[in-house]
């Protein structure tokens, strides 16, 4: 089984847009933005800037929203992949801030708390268990893991599955994870100015910041065999990845640091092309200036003239340490449906040479290959490659 080809074969989504992949994936080109004040949400830092929230609840009405849609990606996720549950000894990868502290150990996290960290290892088996443990109990050689890279966590954990998967350590691998707006990442946020007065607008001259958002995101991946055995189309594979921890450098706005990353994944996808760049591009000044300087340079590399570049954080916002799912999905989908989706709230694009900052949704003719990156604080880098085949 060493060195099989990975592919993506289930996704699952709770944005800001709605419930669900195909929602999301059909607003984002529509270029709509779920960015506004907040209704539900409060804290002693939040102002009434725009953020990302979800409406409603797509779950029960008790317990942890973060779980919920973490629990409600998942299951889309595995209904995509036409499974019923993970097979014994798939792989866990649980991305988030920290872990929730263990029930009879420790302390249980209040009510903001538990919006805060986790979700726990106990919500993978009960009362839904799509680990195939529906009596609670984790089913023989499950491993589950919790990642924590800042904002490039998802990549991260990307990375791990497709390197368990092509070393036969696993059947399947899922990542899963959620962001829910809470007070202590609001203010994280804002103790380093990071957060914008109004909706963030990625690429845009008149770009002040970001706009934190919340939802729940799922990917499962399986060989390329696995997922055909179950007539699944295996059309979209993990390529390449890099993944590096920079600390020296400012977070996100080093550009000599996320050429390295683009440029390294692209080399281990073997790829000679550039179709199409889901950028990380959250709205700040230097981090987008820094993505665009990289992107241009690796397309100079490559002699490719005018790579279409979308973020997807002018829509929803920034779902912190889930946000590659929402990313590699947009990117797949790309892939899949021949279409670059524009960037919500981009009016004013920065001027660009080997780049094209799509205001609406265009043609992608004959994309083959795209790129996603991810980069938060601590110096966490990574750049997901996909191909379709």
């Amino acid at each position: 089984m060493t060195g099989q080809r990975v592919v993506i074969s289930g996704m699952g989504l709770v944005t800001p847009l709605g419930t669900g992949v195909g929602t999301f994936w059909s607003r984002l080109q529509a270029g709509h933005t779920a960015l506004r004040p907040a209704r539900r949400f409060a804290s002693a830092d939040y102002e009434g800037e725009p953020v990302g929230e979800v409406s409603g609840r797509p779950g029960p009405a008790d317990g942890p929203r973060k779980q919920h849609f973490t629990r409600v990606a998942v299951e889309e996720a595995l209904a995509a992949a036409r499974l019923p549950a993970l097979p014994p000894g798939s792989l866990v990868l649980l991305v988030g801030q920290a872990r929730a502290p263990l029930s009879g150990r420790n302390p249980q996290p209040d009510g903001e708390q538990a919006e805060f960290f986790g979700p726990p290892d106990e919500f993978l088996s009960a009362p839904v268990g799509f680990l195939g443990a529906p009596d609670g109990k984790r089913p023989a050689g499950a491993q589950v893991l919790h990642l924590s890279h800042a904002c490039a966590s998802a990549a991260f954990a990307v990375n791990l599955a497709r390197a368990a998967l092509r070393a036969g350590a696993a059947p399947a691998a899922l990542v899963a994870g959620a962001s829910v707006l809470n007070r202590y990442e609001y203010a994280s946020m804002r103790v380093v100015r990071a957060v914008a007065r109004s909706a963030a607008t990625p690429f845009d001259t008149g770009r002040a910041g970001i706009s934190l958002g919340e939802g729940g995101a799922a990917l499962l991946l399986e060989t390329a065999s696995a997922a055909r055995s179950r007539g699944l189309p295996a059309d979209l594979t993990v390529a390449g990845v890099c993944c590096r921890v920079a600390g020296d450098k400012p977070a996100a706005s080093s550009a000599e640091v996320v050429t390295d990353c683009l440029r390294t994944a692209l080399r281990d996808a073997g790829a000679d092309r550039l179709d199409h760049v889901h950028a990380h591009a959250t709205g700040t000044p230097q981090g987008d200036a820094a993505e665009l300087r990289a992107i241009e340079t690796v397309a100079a590399e490559l002699d490719a003239p005018a790579v279409p570049v979308s973020s997807h954080k002018g829509a929803i916002g920034h779902l912190l340490h889930a946000s590659a799912v929402p990313a590699i999905v947009a990117a797949a989908l790309a892939l899949r449906h021949g279409t670059a989706p524009p960037t919500a709230g981009l009016v004013r694009p920065e001027p660009t040479e080997r780049v094209r900052l799509p205001l609406r949704a265009e043609p992608l003719s004959g994309a083959r290959l795209a790129a996603v990156n991810n980069f938060g604080f601590g110096g966490n880098n990574a750049s997901v490659v996909l191909r379709r085949t």
